[in-house]
């Protein structure tokens, strides 16, 4: 039985890799599939409740999908927009850059022949020309996914309707109605799961632009909509997302030091009070997860899926999560995947 138990859970892993292989090397097909099965329970709720007031099913998808189109669209002025704005205004904090090396070394005393002069703007200027060059496939790139993901999205909204009248047929009353439940309850879960924490990025994101702007350091909005996106990494997007306007602040505001550590601080603070005070008091314990099941999240579908795999990792480990809590055979494992913080609770308060 032993050996029988081993074998199982050594081809369960072999599995795993596979099908983690296959993942990885239908990068093209998987990623828009699995942002279309995100969206779809955004979406989904819309379209069942204009299904609900006696609209056309396809008059609600062709509605939804509208708005989604509109909202890309936007985000894609919108992204064009901040980088072009970078790019002209690069030049002149390049130049910033140089006076500030040149200051540095002439402080340090340090020998020139220890270091040659370094022309800053012949360095970095064509790697910025490049950059151009390859915003330009990226677009390109963006644009072909998001054909596909609304493809996808179109076809698992039609069907979303008609889902609970197939389990109906499909299986008896008792059975039926225990998948009804399920499915909406896991459905209802992953939704709010994924408004909130939309609505949470956002809120950092507004927050981060707020105060980038009174203190006057410049690309306000561009670094509140990378704080936004990269919040949707925990821990490492919100480090990663204060760097820029920390590092922009030191070069524009050289040599005074206040408004560069005035942005550090209040950043942190930011980044804090919204990833570790606001989102668990409204998600609650059911959702947070552990910090090991975090980090292999991020190391598992960040290898499969590089930048997108990171930021889709910890929405698809909640919705694993979801879905094992509700599947009484997988209980213990969505157990294991949460903090365990209500757990300790309850222990301490028997």
């Amino acid at each position: 039985m032993k050996r029988s138990n081993l074998m199982i859970g050594l081809l369960s892993v072999l599995v795993l890799f596979a099908v983690a292989a296959a993942f990885k090397v239908a990068y093209n097909v998987v990623i828009p599939l699995m942002i279309a099965w995100l969206l779809s329970y955004i979406c989904g709720p819309v379209v069942n409740y204009l299904v609900h007031k006696r609209v056309p099913l396809g008059v609600a998808v062709l509605a939804v999908l509208a708005l989604v189109l509109f909202v890309c669209y936007m985000g894609g002025v919108f992204l064009g927009g901040r980088v072009r704005a970078v790019l002209v205004e690069s030049p002149k904090y390049i130049e910033q850059l140089n006076i500030i090396y040149l200051d540095v070394i002439a402080k340090l005393n340090v020998p020139p022949e220890f270091l040659a002069d370094i022309d800053w703007l012949k360095q970095l200027g064509p790697k910025l020309a490049a950059m151009s060059g390859s915003l330009a496939v990226f677009m390109g790139n963006f644009l072909s996914k998001l054909l596909l993901v609304l493809i996808f999205l179109v076809f698992m909204l039609l069907g979303k309707p008609y889902f609970k009248y197939k389990l109906a047929a499909a299986f008896p009353a008792d059975r039926a109605s225990q998948f009804t439940d399920m499915t909406t309850s896991i459905s209802k879960q992953i939704g709010q799961y994924l408004v909130v924490k939309v609505a949470i990025s956002g809120t950092t994101g507004v927050l981060v632009w707020l105060t980038l702007t009174l203190l006057k350091v410049e690309f306000a909005l561009t670094w509140g909509a990378l704080a936004f996106f990269l919040n949707f990494i925990p821990s490492i997007g919100s480090i990663l997302a204060s760097i820029p306007p920390i590092l922009l602040a030191i070069v524009q505001y050289y040599p005074s030091a206040w408004t560069p550590i005035f942005t550090a601080v209040i950043l942190l603070l930011i980044q804090m009070t919204m990833g570790n005070v606001i989102e668990p008091k409204i998600m609650g314990d059911s959702l947070n997860l552990s910090p090991v099941v975090i980090l292999l999240s991020l190391v598992f579908f960040g290898w499969m899926w590089g930048i997108v795999g990171a930021l889709l990792s910890v929405p698809i480990a909640a919705a694993i999560k979801i879905v094992c809590e509700n599947v009484d055979a997988l209980k213990p494992i969505s157990i294991l995947m949460g903090s365990g913080k209500s757990f300790m609770k309850e222990t301490q308060a028997s």
